[in-house]
């Protein structure tokens, strides 16, 4: 939240939309009838899509697929972790060229794309296709380097990737190899930042029992229940590595 004047729409559903208590008066005294939160909602695509047809009557059916598979990978709803991990659908691949590239103006043409297309008429694209191949080849190497560096023990999966060029990963990769698991820690660099980021498993036979976001603010970061990330300085990484250790010993079961 910014409580900027300029600030016209919002929506949120972080639980840690807030960064001062000061911010989050300002959004409670906002009489404007546009700003929203729901942090029960599992992603901010269905939150605004209802928004939208509850307090103003509009429903475009044409984004229908849209807002559902956004819905689906902000929320985690996936069916099972092979299939976040082996990225057969179009969703699911255009989210890693979404989350991958890093030419924002490219971005904006497939965010533009999907208002007039479907994911399959989009992803047919050579220009999307050029940009995916590489993608997806990186997606593969990255699966195996997270199989040889993580380790399990006591309910949490956790591996380092500094010095691998690595800076971010499908957060399902883990679950993918550790389907035991309730937790995962991880830590990465890149040149901006050092950032511990925390997950929590949707289909774990051991349920979870922290909140992450509670234990990633205590770190000056934050989340929801169910994931979290923690954003250091980049030449923070001792003391990353350190909070990456008293985050692991806390999510750990006994036994």
């Amino acid at each position: 939240y910014c409580a900027d004047r300029r600030l016209d729409w919002w929506f949120d559903h972080h639980q840690s939309a807030f960064l001062t208590p000061a911010d989050e008066a300002h959004f409670r005294a906002d009489d404007s009838g546009k700003k929203f939160l729901d942090t029960t909602s599992k992603s901010c695509a269905e939150f605004i899509a209802r928004i939208a047809r509850e307090k103003f009557n509009f429903e475009d059916q044409s984004l229908a697929e849209l807002i559902h598979w956004a819905h689906i990978i902000d929320g985690a709803l996936y069916k099972s972790p092979a299939q976040c991990v082996e990225l057969r659908s179009s969703a699911l691949k255009l989210m890693q060229i979404i989350e991958g590239e890093k030419d924002a103006d490219f971005v904006e043409k497939i965010i533009r794309s999907l208002t007039e297309k479907s994911l399959d008429e989009i992803l047919k694209s050579s220009e999307i296709h050029a940009k995916l191949d590489p993608i997806l080849e990186r997606h593969w190497k990255t699966v195996e380097l997270i199989k040889r560096k993580a380790r399990y023990s006591r309910g949490v999966v956790s591996f380092d990737l500094v010095g691998t060029g690595i800076d971010g990963y499908n957060k399902f990769i883990p679950y993918y190899f550790y389907p035991e698991t309730t937790y995962t820690v991880s830590l990465s660099q890149s040149s901006f930042r050092t950032k511990i980021s925390v997950g929590s498993n949707p289909w774990s036979p051991r349920p979870r029992t922290h909140n992450i976001a509670e234990i990633c603010e205590r770190y000056g970061g934050g989340g929801h229940a169910v994931v979290g990330a923690v954003s250091l300085k980049p030449e923070d990484l001792e003391l990353g590595r350190k909070f990456m250790r008293e985050i692991i010993e806390e999510l750990q079961f006994e036994e």
